[in-house]
Formats: structure tokens, C-alpha cells, sequence
């Protein structure tokens, strides 16, 4: 009996690792921050290695004392336990001392950079996010253009049950969208997010901006991607919002001042109505018509 479910247990292990070699389980693995393509992300990516480092020495120190002590003082050395309860004054001081030292070090860039990605002062482009079950709504307040931006229809189907379609063909599988929404590079954007159902949450890694939209509340963030940067950027709706929640990704297109001002007057004559027909004048000649 035991023999069987061994065996059992090991055709599962051997199964789990052949389908993680695999290419179909593939994926991307990212052991540290992105880094981004904004100045606040860079900021935001240099302090967590700040902190990083400092956690990585302290574990350093720490486990490397608790090791040394425990190799040296050991009883088959014929090391003998202090009983005697010994206390140190300027022992007391580093150790309070240091740790408080470590909290300023961290504390001041720390406040410093979580103040400026609140500040959305001084922004030349605001556009107005709003959540839906399962779609994103991009309405660019000065211009009057609105976007609606839903899973691409190649993913769609794809990810349709029995649709026998290998979703590794797929480029960008559930990553792209039939909108994205298009920002200008060197400029300050300000996202208005809320929701028209559940909370959702918006986040683009690349842009180091996640914020829920929630409801009846507006919450407020704000981005400026660098001058040479233009590209396209992709995230994906953080908060669990429903049955489809996988399926609403994100995608930013950055593109030159020039490009995204081009872009923005063709959504604008898009959404102008077509011009009505001249109506024809009562007791006017008809138009003769041409004969071969």
C-alpha cells in the first residue's frame, strides 16, 4: 500500500516538474522592483534598495553574530553559561542608539519621496479614469475626448473556452486592449480614478502608480514619463473585482508631444457629428439629371 502511494506522489512531483519546464508555463520572473520610466519610479526603485541593503546588513550582522557565538561558546568547547544577570550600560546606549540612527536614515528619503507622488500640483494634462466590470473608461477633461478601452479581441477569443486556440500565438495574451489610453512623453498627467460598480485598481508597474478606484470617491495620481522614453506600457486592474477581473488589462502608449497632439485632434473630429445634408429650397429646380 505504502509502495503504491509513493509511487503516486512521485509520478505528481515528476509531473509538476515537467510542466513548469515546459514552455506553456512559462513566466516572466521578476525578483526585484521595475525600475520605470518616470523620475519618481527611479526614486521610488533607489529607495527600496536603500532599504534593501540596510535590511541585507542587518541579517548580516545579526545571523553572522548568532552563528559565531554559537560555533565559539559551545558546551563541547567546555563553555559554561553566565548565570548571573550582568548589565551594561553603554551596551544598552548602541543598541538603542544604532536602530534609532537606521529609522532616520530610512524614514527621511522615505517621507520625502511619498510626499512628492502625492504632489500633483502643476499638471498639463488631466484625464478623468473611471472602473467598469470589465473596462476602463478615459475621458481627457480639457479636450472633450472620451476612450473606452477593453480586452483586444484576439485575446478575447482566445481565452473563450474549447476556442482551440493557443493563447502562446496570441501576442501580448490578455496583456493588450483595443484602446489604449495615449499620453504625451515629457509631460505631467493627472489620473482622476473612481468606479462605476466595485472598486477597481489601476496600475502600470513601469509608471510606479497604483491607486483603487473606488465608487462614489475620487482618488488622484499623477505621472511624467521621460522625453525618451516613448513606448508602450502595460499593467493590469489590482483589486479583485469580479469574474472577468483578469481580463481588463492596461495599456499606456507614450507618444512625442507632436504625435499625441495629432492623435488628440483626430479623436476630436472623430467624435464630431457628421454635417447634415443641404436641404433643398421649396420650389427649386430639381438638379437635371446627367443622360449617356
Amino acid at each position: 500500500m505504502m509502495t503504491k502511494i509513493s509511487a503516486k506522489v512521485a509520478s505528481y512531483l515528476s509531473a509538476g516538474v515537467l510542466a513548469l519546464a515546459t514552455s506553456a508555463a512559462h513566466a516572466e520572473w521578476a525578483l526585484n522592483m521595475t525600475q520605470g520610466v518616470t523620475d519618481i519610479s527611479r526614486r521610488i526603485y533607489s529607495l527600496h534598495m536603500l532599504m534593501l541593503w540596510i535590511c541585507v546588513a542587518i541579517g548580516v550582522f545579526v545571523f553572522g553574530w548568532m552563528i559565531l557565538s554559537i560555533v565559539l561558546y559551545r558546551k563541547s568547547r567546555g563553555a559554561v553559561p553566565d548565570t548571573r544577570m550582568v548589565h551594561n550600560t553603554r551596551a544598552e546606549i548602541i543598541w538603542t542608539v544604532i536602530p534609532v540612527l537606521i529609522l532616520i536614515a530610512c524614514a527621511v528619503p522615505a517621507a520625502r519621496t511619498l510626499i512628492e507622488t502625492e504632489n500633483a500640483t502643476n499638471t498639463e494634462l488631466t484625464i478623468r479614469v473611471t472602473g467598469y466590470q470589465w473596462k476602463w473608461g478615459y475621458e481627457y477633461v480639457d479636450a472633450g475626448v472620451n476612450v473606452l478601452s477593453t480586452l483586444d479581441y484576439a485575446s478575447n477569443e482566445a481565452r473563450q473556452l474549447r476556442s482551440g486556440i493557443d493563447v502562446n500565438s496570441v501576442p501580448d495574451y490578455l496583456l493588450n486592449v483595443d484602446h489604449p489610453l495615449v499620453v504625451p512623453a515629457g509631460t505631467k498627467v493627472r489620473l482622476l480614478l473612481t468606479a462605476q460598480d466595485v472598486i477597481h485598481a489601476w496600475w502600470v508597474p513601469a509608471l510606479a502608480v497604483k491607486k483603487d478606484a473606488i465608487p462614489g470617491f475620487i482618488n488622484e495620481m499623477w505621472f511624467k514619463v521621460d522625453e525618451d522614453k516613448v513606448g508602450v506600457y502595460r499593467g493590469q486592474c489590482a483589486e479583485l473585482c469580479g469574474r472577468d477581473h483578469g481580463f481588463m488589462p492596461i495599456v499606456v502608449e507614450v507618444k512625442s508631444k507632436a504625435e499625441f497632439a495629432q492623435w488628440l485632434e483626430a479623436q476630436k473630429a472623430a467624435a464630431q457629428p457628421a454635417a447634415p445634408a443641404p436641404a433643398v429650397a421649396a420650389g427649386a429646380p430639381a438638379t437635371p439629371r446627367q443622360t449617356g
